[in-house]
């Protein structure tokens, strides 16, 4: 079975590598998408944030890293996904969440959403709050891989301890 995990991963945290290791278990192959979102202005550029989660997933055999744009059923649909992973941290995630996913399968009833909550010490974890704590040059050495926590570095010149 072959899935696809959608999201900006700008950047890639701990709590979106748990998911990913969790999916990574449960299905033959795993494709990290990373969308190219014209409505976002993301911090790091898309082959710094691809290139920082091939590093942080390097351990792990059954993963890919591929970025797209449009609808996140075309992507999974040219790529032979039947599967869509997402992620879900609080209640407040569930809503939204379950929209995407019945349209989704709206417009593709091929592709299934499965639902991973996110382990309980990354459940108030966002890349929004992770970018803002390192702007201020704070620690966050226990939300993000040291692949993160070093390109913080190099984006804002400080250390982050």
């Amino acid at each position: 079975m072959k899935a696809i995990y959608p999201g900006s991963f700008d950047p890639v945290t701990n709590g979106h590598l748990d998911i990913i290791q969790r999916a990574a278990r449960v299905v033959d192959e795993l494709v990290i998408a990373v969308l190219v979102n014209s409505d976002k202005k993301p911090l790091f550029t898309m082959d710094e944030r691809m290139d920082m989660i091939r590093e942080a997933t390097k351990e792990i055999p059954n993963i890919s890293v591929q970025s797209f744009t449009g609808l996140t059923v075309d992507f999974a649909r040219e790529n032979g996904a039947k599967v869509m992973v997402r992620g879900l941290r609080a209640v407040t995630d569930f809503e939204s969440e379950m929209q995407i996913a019945q349209t989704n399968h709206s417009i593709e009833p091929g592709i299934e959403t499965i639902f991973f909550t996110t382990s309980l010490e990354y459940s108030f974890l966002s890349s929004t709050i992770v970018k803002e704590i390192a702007h201020y040059g704070s620690d966050v050495s226990k939300l993000v891989p040291s692949v993160v926590e070093e390109a913080f570095h190099r984006k804002f010149g400080h250390s982050l301890h």
